[in-house]
């Protein structure tokens, strides 16, 4: 047991000791009526034995200290349960040794570690099949621990059976070897740990860890194969404590050892590699304690809504340039990646040791022929000959990856360790080396997969040491749910889209990016720019401005030329101009493309920008990219591109009149079955507006459907069209125009659980409305399925042609009040005056809720505008909609009093009302620990 200051004050089992004696001295009554009095002594030994730990665990804020508390609690309490069982219900004066009984504590008890919420987990030894007595014995032990409100798992088994199960199942053989004995006989214990060993454990090292690893390969896969998830699970996740159990697991079995220190002893771990795992397992125990103490159960998933409690209660504060949850969240993020760095030291170690053979491949006869000076290749990896290749040379630390990169080898364990442990050649002088500069950069843009090299880097700690700009977004997070990754994997898996894209693996996806990738002049630029493009995200002020300063003298540094410098910088300072134009501006107003234009200047740089663009969207996270946005980068591109390469030979006020005449021209191409006098009068219907905002395609569906609603009397016609490739539906509404009609027809969309994306809405010359509407379901795919059209059109019908009462938005997505105040999403009402020649550009960021925009629209009905045109985006759990409105005179909105109104009203509307906010999170069980600041883990935690 580990030593615990003053155990007593957790639990004395000298008042149970007496307890018991006296139990056991009384001839008379009834076995009950002492079951009873015992019960009563034990539930209140284990409320103040848990409180205890709590108080404990609050003061010095230790997870390894409060576990080891909790077993050594249990281990008291079993005692007792097994004392009073054998001693008081059914004593025996000679138990023959079948009647023999051990009580075993495995899993994570079996450790010595007992997480507050977690099961006790029991096995009840026999030497042979179970008797009528220890039956007995087991009922009245597992009865009391059940009455006290314990979660038991238990198992019954004899010597014989567990050794056959230990042989055949490697997961039932680790529970063998961390059993620990607390109770009972001893003897059959010791003969089932010495019979494990000796007929079980010996001769299959190679085996169990093979089997341990594959376990834990499988366990990755099955939670979310990377450490920088979201949501990350602090035991089951890829760095967390599960790792690290591992290798207890792997050296317990190899070096029948019970300690992790006897890692240093065999030289497998350096003193300070011990203390990293010592520090990251701490850690980890305390935040899977904060997690138990928080909800009141065995949660070990560190959610979003918790994270921030869990962060404030271990003293991580608020700073200029960053929120305590997110430092928090880093020092989670360098934690599990320190474990993974400790499981490739231990592993390189161990396949030292054991002389194992790595698996044959073709790729070992093939790379011999290869130039690997100065390194060597260790079966099919590559190696390094001695500490010296490094130390006589530091710029073989990044000579390595760039060899193995171009030679398509894996890089041995052995090799990776000693980059490990010698990461501080990797310093300024190191930096400064022009051919160390120049492996880098070829590192970077190398056609043989740049992600897996750079990857290897930043794991090795390499990257951040070499770019210590990039050092610093290294486990960096950003607190919201559109996020998923840190900073720099977000990074790494961009440049690994990027690579794709070049070979033409994503042209499915990608077809404009694919094709004008190969345009581009340098493939240099573009690489550094996706490098550096979030390097500055962290340090506070915008990290577009800050990071295009570091590209500006990062650039010369890696070899790059003037130019390239420039473009890199003015890339990575406008990196999300392209993004933000496309889904929040009105791509049919000219002065939204000519803006754009006067941004980018050159096709080069649109092309570049393009491709970061994509790069940078979809490796934001696995929901973020969709048809829609594709199809909005796209038209964004073309309409540059036709701006910057066809010149207009008339007049601002010609041009538009003359392709508004071009689009009806086409438009009666495709209507070869209307007289000339019936599609002069519906083409007199449209302003050029309308002519010059919609495809050939889209106008081609609303002239049928006008006139059919016409030809059957009806004033309300909605018409939809679904788009798989632009992963939308697109609704036309045909009503008489009325004040609120935008409001109520969202209001109908949201009551059917459609999100609106894009609309256009237009006034004809005869007075109705003709609204377009693009909409997605709650998967960000098209709103499909003709039930659900159906009931969508029915819906819009009654909203747009009468006074019928909205229903309730149909909620795509809920949140609790937890982790409402958890995403602390500030509404803003933005007001541009600029952005467009014609119409008051309106801008909200608010809380994503159903029935938002309906809300939005309807106050800006209330306020007079008319909407011409929404972009409705959503970032995770913010919703940023941009509505181009002008008043009521059909002018843009310039007095400030009027502005100020609508930024009140708008502002009122974006409130989460009382009811909206979905189902509360479980209620904690009890107030959750606080933590001093003088003990917190925040104090330097990834700084």
């Amino acid at each position: 047991m580990r030593k615990l200051p003053n155990p007593r004050l957790i639990i004395d089992r000298r008042p149970l000791v007496h307890l018991l004696d006296e139990l056991a001295a009384q001839t008379s009554g009834e076995l009950g009526g002492k079951r009873a009095r015992l019960l009563a002594a034990l539930k209140t030994a284990l409320s103040d034995g848990k409180a205890e730990v709590r108080r404990r665990f609050v003061d010095n804020a230790s997870g390894a200290e409060a576990v080891a508390g909790n077993a050594f609690l249990m281990d008291q309490l079993i005692r007792v349960a097994h004392e009073f069982a054998t001693e008081c219900a059914f004593p025996l004066a000679n138990p023959t040794a079948s009647e023999r009984l051990s009580l075993v504590a495995v899993g994570g008890y079996g450790r010595e570690e007992l997480a507050p919420e977690s099961d006790v987990d029991l096995l009840f030894l026999q030497p042979y099949k179970t008797v009528p007595h220890n039956e007995q014995v087991i009922e009245v032990i597992l009865y009391l621990l059940w009455d006290l409100g314990l979660k038991v798992g238990h198992a019954v088994r004899g010597l014989e059976e567990c050794l056959t199960r230990a042989a055949a199942d490697h997961t039932i053989a680790t529970s063998v070897l961390e059993a620990r004995h607390v109770c009972g006989d001893r003897h059959v214990f010791t003969e089932l740990r010495r019979r494990f060993l000796a007929e079980v454990a010996a001769g299959k090292d190679v085996e169990f860890v093979e089997a341990k690893l594959g376990e834990r390969d499988a366990r990755h896969a099955r939670v979310g194969d990377s450490r920088y998830v979201l949501e990350p699970n602090v035991k089951d996740g890829k760095g967390g404590l599960r790792d690290l159990h591992t290798l207890f697991w792997i050296a317990k079995y190899l070096y029948r050892v019970d300690d992790i220190d006897a890692l240093e002893q065999r030289g497998l771990l350096t003193a300070r590699e011990l203390r990293t795992f010592v520090k990251a397992q701490d850690f980890l125990w305390t935040v899977r304690c904060q997690l138990h103490y928080l909800t009141g159960r065995p949660e070990d998933r560190l959610t979003f809504d918790l994270q921030p409690e869990i962060s404030r209660r271990l003293g991580y504060a608020d700073r200029a340039a960053s929120r305590g949850v997110e430092r928090f969240m880093k020092h989670y993020y360098l934690v599990v990646k320190s474990v993974g760095t400790l499981t490739r030291i231990i592993c390189a170690g161990l396949e030292a040791e054991r002389k194992r053979k790595p698996r044959f491949r073709i790729s070992r006869l093939l790379s011999r022929k290869r130039n690997l000076e100065p390194f060597v290749l260790d079966g099919d990896r590559l190696g390094i000959p001695d500490k010296t290749t490094l130390t006589e040379d530091p710029v073989n630390v990044i000579r390595l990856f760039h060899v193995a990169q171009e030679n398509g080898l894996d890089i041995h364990p052995s090799a990776l360790k000693l980059i490990t442990r010698n990461r501080a050649l990797v310093g300024n002088r190191l930096r400064g080396d022009a051919a160390a500069n120049d492996l880098f950069l070829r590192i970077l843009t190398s056609e043989h997969d740049p992600e897996t090299a750079l990857r290897r880097m930043n794991d090795a700690g390499v990257l951040g040491r070499f770019v210590p700009d990039f050092g610093r977004v290294v486990a960096q997070t950003q607190h919201d749910m559109y996020h998923v990754y840190t900073v720099d994997e977000h990074t790494i898996r961009a440049i690994g889209l990027l690579h794709r894209i070049e070979q033409g693996r994503l042209s499915d996806d990608h077809p404009v990016c694919t094709e004008i990738v190969g345009k581009v002049l340098s493939r240099r630029v573009l690489y550094m720019a996706v490098l550096l493009h979030d390097v500055a995200k962290g340090r506070g002020g915008d990290h577009s401005v800050l990071g295009a300063e570091i590209a500006t003298e990062l650039g010369p540094r890696v070899g790059l030329s003037d130019e390239e410098t420039e473009n890199v910088a003015w890339l990575v300072r406008h990196h999300l101009a392209m993004s933000a134009t496309s889904q929040r501006r009105d791509l049919a107003d000219p002065k939204t493309v000519a803006d754009f234009v006067a941004l980018v200047r050159s096709p080069e740089r649109l092309r570049l920008l393009l491709v970061l663009t994509v790069v940078d969207m979809r490796a934001t996270g696995p929901n973020v990219w969709n048809g829609w946005k594709a199809a909005l980068l796209r038209d964004l591109y073309h309409a540059a591109v036709d701006q910057m390469t066809l010149a207009e030979s008339t007049g601002p006020a010609d041009g538009i009149q003359r392709r508004a005449e071009e689009a009806k021209a086409a438009l009666r191409d495709r209507l070869s079955d209307w007289s000339a006098e019936e599609f002069e009068r519906y083409a007199a219907r449209g302003y050029p507006g309308y002519w010059l905002s919609l495809d050939t395609d889209v106008l081609a569906r609303h002239a049928p459907l006008l006139r059919q609603a016409e030809a059957g009397g009806r004033t309300v016609a909605v018409g939809h069209h679904v788009e798989p490739d632009r992963a939308v539906t697109e609704v036309s509404v045909f009503a008489p125009d009325r004040r609120g009609l935008f409001s109520r027809i969202a209001g109908a969309m949201a009551a059917s659980g459609a999100d609106i994306v894009d609309a256009r809405i237009f006034t004809m010359t005869d007075g109705t409305a003709l609204d377009v509407f693009w909409i997605q379901d709650v998967n960000h795919g098209p709103f499909d399925g003709a039930d659900r059209l159906a009931r969508l059109s029915r819906r819009i019908e009654l909203a747009a042609g009468g006074d019928a009462p909205i229903p309730p938005a149909t909620a795509t997505r809920r949140f609790s009040r937890r982790l409402i105040q958890a995403l602390n999403v500030a509404p803003r009402v933005l007001i541009d005056n600029k952005a467009s020649a014609t119409h008051t550009v309106i801008e909200v960021n608010a809380l994503d809720r159903p029935g938002l925009l309906h809300d939005v629209t309807r106050a800006l009905s209330e306020l007079d505008l008319q909407i011409f045109t929404a972009k409705i985006s959503t970032y995770g759990e913010t919703a940023v909609d941009v509505f181009y409105v002008k008043n009521a005179f059909g002018l843009k909105v310039e007095h400030e009093a009027k502005l100020a109104e609508i930024r009140a009203h708008v502002g009122a509307a974006l409130a989460v009302p009382d009811g909206e906010h979905g189902g509360d999170a479980e209620p904690a069980a009890g107030a959750p620990p606080e933590v001093p600041p003088d003990r917190a883990y925040a104090a330097g935690a990834g700084e």
